[in-house]
């Protein structure tokens, strides 16, 4: 017979303050376990691919390390010091940038860029403030990175978490489905499945489609001539997660800098804003349902609240378990208001009179 449902709220809400009261105390403590089971959880389909091609357990795991260490090196020898020396020159370049542009409404618009005018001041102190405060912004991002994920934990704690915790992924599976309570075993492993079909669609594929525009947006802008195209392309496959947001301030930002390097040239410009149109075609009509398919997704503003929260109260850890907690959340909503929609507190006394 199973506990009455106020002694069940009692003892799940109890466990619930526990791990958000241990949560709060280790802090960074878990940040390279948590990183770890991040990356075996994104790999775990990887492995389980490798196993039905014929391969162990062991040596699907030992090929997808030798394949993230490489990846690794590649991106801190020749990507990361890239992106920083391109964010440090247009952190600089955008005085100039605000200056031309103030020249161009000055020639074309004279009435509107008067000494006086509104609009020449904000130009003015939008620039300088880009200027004086966007290093400062970069160095400390930079900074913050480093002091909280620094060399070692990427070096040495996060790959053997990432490894251990991805050979035996499977078994802990089976360990942790065997300790479910008996009378809510079904009820319990159907949430799971739900909870895992929303990461998968936002974790595994949403990432991964963060990833390939990226890496498109970033290699055709620099293609096309573009002198900050690495860093604009990575801004806008950053958050692509966002619809039409990430193309949207993408797609502005390289055709102004467009607009600003090859003013005149006007099939060059077309070209810098067709490799977006490019992009959203790709994206909507290939990579999208490729790899999210029709799995239930985070709303956006779901998840950016859900990353507000937890990165003020927890800090970069929190924001780490931020898409996780938040889609567990949503899943356990929509099955609250489901039963709620079936219960006799929403359907009343009539509806069983009338049956």
């Amino acid at each position: 017979m199973a506990l009455p449902a106020r002694q069940q709220l009692k003892y799940w809400s109890i466990a619930a303050a526990v791990f958000f009261v241990l949560f709060w105390g280790l802090g960074n403590v878990i940040l390279p376990f948590l990183v770890g089971g991040a990356v075996a959880y994104f790999l775990d389909p990887v492995a389980d691919r490798l196993e039905r091609a014929g391969m162990s357990r062991t040596a699907a795991t030992s090929v997808i390390s030798i394949g993230a260490v490489l990846i690794f090196i590649m991106l801190a020898l020749l990507i990361v010091p890239m992106l920083v020396r391109q964010l440090s020159q247009l952190v600089n370049e955008a005085p100039t940038i605000f200056g031309e542009l103030q020249g161009f409404l000055t020639t074309k618009f004279p009435s509107v860029m008067d000494q006086e005018s509104v609009v020449r001041e904000t130009l003015n102190s939008i620039g300088k403030t880009i200027q004086a405060k966007g290093g400062e912004l970069a160095g400390g991002l930079l900074s913050s990175a480093l002091s909280v994920i620094n060399a070692i934990v990427f070096i040495v704690v996060v790959p053997v978490v990432a490894f251990y915790l991805l050979l035996d992924w499977d078994n802990m599976v089976a360990k942790i489905d065997g300790w479910l309570p008996r009378d809510h075993r079904e009820t319990v492993r159907m949430l799971a499945r739900d909870i895992d079909r929303v990461l998968a669609g936002f974790v595994r594929g949403q990432v991964s489609v963060c990833l390939i525009l990226g890496t498109f947006y970033s290699v055709a802008l620099m293609a096309a001539g573009l002198d900050f195209g690495l860093i604009v392309g990575a801004i806008a496959g950053l958050i692509t997660f966002i619809p039409y947001v990430g193309a949207l301030i993408g797609g502005v930002l390289a055709i102004g800098l467009a607009f600003f390097q090859f003013w005149g040239d006007w099939v060059q410009i077309g070209i810098i804003a067709g490799i977006f149109a490019v992009g959203q075609f790709l994206e909507g009509n290939i990579i999208t349902p490729k790899l999210v398919g029709n799995s239930v997704g985070l709303h956006p503003v779901w998840l950016l609240f859900a990353l507000s929260a937890f990165g003020t109260l927890f800090g970069f850890v929190g924001m780490l378990v931020a898409v996780p907690v938040a889609a567990a959340f949503g899943v356990l909503a929509r099955f609250g208001i489901s039963q709620y929609l079936d219960s006799r507190l929403y359907k009343g006394l009539s509806e069983e009179d009338e049956a």
